[in-house]
């Protein structure tokens, strides 16, 4: 995957933290990088999701941030003190691509940001992967069903069926699938197949 240094301007960013000497390092950064910062030390909201959230994983709980590694809405920065496993498993659990650790230093919050971005793009493309390799998988049956109906048509072995469903395919362009769907509906004969 080809990835560019995002642009941050623009961008709304929520800090999930109580205000320290950390939090104003971060907000003067962040507005140097353009990027609108909030600070709160409540649950964020689902339904107003920022651009890119920080979490003090030092000292967040479970409710703080109601998004996980298995699908997080945005990308999110852990702000890390400890080097306690526990904490760091949070940070995981919460969906973290990027630690800036504590006390905060400037010259830490860019390259944790376009790495958090960078995760979370791949996760999200990982995410859409799957999902059609999963959808393609589901229609697998109606694959096996057109090679055996042409199979048995043809007079051919399954292996000779399924290399005409699959050169047919080929030609026409479109997904094995969706022409044995076709086949298999009566809408197509594949009459370039002797």
């Amino acid at each position: 995957m080809t990835t560019r240094t995002p642009n941050f301007t623009g961008w709304r960013a929520v800090i999930l933290s109580e205000e320290d000497g950390n939090t104003d390092r971060l907000r003067r950064q962040f507005g140097l990088l353009g990027i609108s910062a909030s600070l709160q030390w409540t649950p964020l909201a689902v339904a107003d999701l920022p651009d890119l959230v920080l979490i003090d994983a030092d000292r967040g709980w479970d409710e703080l941030l109601p998004i996980s590694d298995i699908a997080p809405a945005c990308p999110v920065v852990a702000l890390l003190g400890s080097e306690a496993p526990g904490r760091i498993a949070f940070a995981l659990r919460h969906g973290a691509g990027a630690i800036i650790p504590k006390p905060v230093a400037a010259s830490a919050v860019y390259p944790a940001l376009v790495l958090a971005a960078s995760v979370h793009a791949e996760r999200v493309e990982a995410r859409r992967r799957i999902a059609h390799l999963e959808e393609r998988l589901k229609l697998r049956p109606i694959v096996f069903a057109a090679v055996a109906r042409l199979a048995g048509e043809r007079h051919v072995d399954e292996e000779r069926a399924y290399a005409i469903l699959r050169d047919c395919a080929m030609r026409r362009r479109m997904p094995i699938e969706q022409l044995a769907a076709f086949f298999l509906g009566g809408s197509e004969t594949l009459r370039e197949v002797g």
